[in-house]
């Protein structure tokens, strides 16, 4: 059988082709992320901040089923079980680690000093010795910080001007999945203002009923809820009390039936801008020097019906520096 010498030479170029074409049609690599979450599955400030987090890593390029995949462990606020998902996560060997809110970086970092960890909605993480500096995290550890405890301090400031006759605010928080900010500052510029300020540790429900009916036996009585898994968890729970027994309440969460306030950031947006830090990790970046970014733009939201249930008349400019009035 006679070949044509151009033939063969086509031939050969086909099949010269051929590993060539089956290299460059293996898929992509794909990449692996570990989120420990401290809230349940179910809950809806869960669902939205996984809403927010994967469309924003995809603009990116980071597309699930593709390019990368994400293992999810919900703690639902419990510091026990996060232990637990915090040793599977990096027991799967992950490209990078989210850890949202920001407390679930402490038993991550027991499991790890390499894997990259980015947290959102952590307080203070200098003061807790979590990275070095803001600007130089110098570590494994980076992220976004929620506030530093210059927050009770406004917090204080905006109650007192809403409700004149608040006199002693008690800080509402579980030790075990929040920070107990040093109130030393808050509470000499609480002072200035005529409020004493006070840390309400709970653990339970019973013990956050207890707390806030203590807070109500004597007049002048106002609560603030600091934000954590615990609390997130037990959000029905607190405002009942507040309402219940009649105390003006302000924090981070929309001020819906029973809290009088909150001058809060965009949590949910937090979670996509944390992509863009995931995002350049796996390009190569290192937590180390990555600054610790904080929120920069704070709304105040307040809720006219609740203020009426207290017998709070707010104040024209109060109503005029808000950002939303719930009616």
């Amino acid at each position: 059988m006679r070949v044509r010498r151009r033939e063969f030479i086509a031939g050969l170029g086909g099949a010269a082709a051929w590993p060539l074409a089956g290299h460059a049609q293996q898929p992509e690599l794909i990449r692996r992320v570990g989120w420990l979450i401290g809230y349940f599955e179910n809950d809806p400030f869960a669902r939205r901040i996984v809403t927010a987090f994967v469309p924003a890593l995809a603009r990116s390029g980071w597309v699930k089923g593709k390019n990368i995949r994400i293992d999810y462990r919900f703690a639902a606020g419990d510091p026990t079980l996060a232990k637990t998902y915090a040793a599977e996560l990096v027991d799967l060997t992950p490209d990078a680690i989210l850890a949202s809110p920001g407390l679930g970086v402490f038993p991550l970092r027991q499991q790890t000093r390499t894997i990259p960890i980015v947290f959102v909605l952590m307080p203070d993480p200098v003061e807790l010795g979590v990275v070095q500096s803001v600007a130089r995290p110098g570590g494994n550890i980076t992220g976004f910080a929620s506030y530093d405890a210059s927050i009770i301090g406004k917090w204080v400031q905006l109650l007192k001007q809403v409700a004149p006759g608040v006199t002693r605010v008690a800080v509402i928080f579980n030790p075990e999945t929040a920070y107990a900010p040093p109130l030393s500052h808050e509470i000499e510029a609480a002072r200035s203002f005529g409020v004493t300020v006070t840390l309400a540790p709970v653990h339970d429900d019973a013990a956050i009923d207890g707390a806030i009916a203590a807070q109500a036996r004597e007049p002048g009585g106002g609560l603030i809820n600091l934000p954590d898994s615990f609390n997130v968890r037990h959000r029905d729970v607190i405002i009942g009390a507040a309402t219940r027994y009649s105390l003006p309440l302000i924090g981070w969460e929309v001020p819906t039936a029973g809290v009088l306030m909150s001058y809060w950031f965009d949590a949910v947006e937090l979670h996509a801008q944390a992509a863009s830090y995931i995002d350049r990790i796996l390009r190569g970046a290192s937590p180390a020097d990555l600054p610790v970014q904080y929120p920069t733009k704070y709304q105040l939201i307040i809720n006219l019906k609740t203020a009426k249930a207290l017998g709070l008349s707010i104040p024209p400019g109060m109503l005029d520096l808000a950002d939303e009035v719930i009616e």
